[in-house]
């Protein structure tokens, strides 16, 4: 599912630059519940910008799914909105428009029929338990509602990974727990989940913990203390 070989990231500024990534070798196969995991200044959170396609590596080869992502930016977008689901720590959700819509939104920009988007964001809230509340503005949520939604919308469009970027850190402790118990169903039912956190109590759920440290994966493990959600 991911393949990556000495992965390297490199910012320039000015005259000086500055390498976040160095000598990354990662992969991932199909189903498994990872959490990356670390510091603050890490580099967890650039890793996770290119194993979503939202950056590109300086050095290195990433292949998702069988495809070089080293490629234009338009086919590098359409890597990232067909095999990539996101769910972000502030949702990232549209205030104008309904939670419905919200979620239609990645089936339109993939071009899908019209006559089917409606039916699978619908599909999507229904597994989320939101189904009675479509026309809902997400100023009328609560945070785990949000959540929610956001989930709703990574799942819509069926993508090979679900790539969680602090999922819980905006929420309360038993909202939280009620959102990882969605995402260890999820991965249940066979979803490859990919979890960004620096909060190690929050990757105790997921199956497997990478650590990162300067740029660098410092440990790679399998969790044999699994929380159970």
């Amino acid at each position: 599912m991911i393949s990556m070989k000495n992965i390297q990231k490199i910012y320039k500024m000015g005259s000086s630059s500055f390498t976040a990534l160095e000598e990354i070798d990662l992969s991932i196969t199909k189903g498994e519940y990872v959490a990356i995991v670390g510091p603050s200044g890490a580099g967890k959170s650039t890793l996770m910008n290119i194993i979503g396609c939202l950056d590109t590596a300086t050095d290195g080869e990433y292949i998702l799914d069988g495809l070089n992502t080293k490629c234009s930016d338009n086919k590098l977008a359409e890597i990232r909105n067909k095999k990539i689901g996101f769910i972000f720590q502030n949702y990232n959700l549209l205030p104008k428009l309904n939670i419905l819509e919200n979620v239609e939104l990645p089936l339109l920009y993939l071009g899908y029929p019209n006559g089917k988007i409606r039916e699978r964001a619908k599909q999507s809230l229904e597994k989320v338990g939101l189904e009675t509340h479509l026309k809902h503005k997400p100023s009328e949520l609560s945070g785990g509602q949000m959540q929610r939604v956001a989930i709703a919308r990574a799942l819509v469009t069926d993508p090979q990974i679900i790539l969680a970027d602090e999922p819980t850190g905006a929420l309360d402790s038993k909202t939280g727990k009620e959102v990882l118990k969605m995402l260890t169903d999820l991965n249940k039912e066979g979803n490859t989940i990919i979890m960004i956190t620096h909060d190690k109590e929050i990757a105790a759920y997921a199956k497997r913990i990478i650590t990162v440290r300067d740029g660098k994966i410092t440990s790679d493990v399998l969790n044999e203390n699994e929380v159970t959600a």
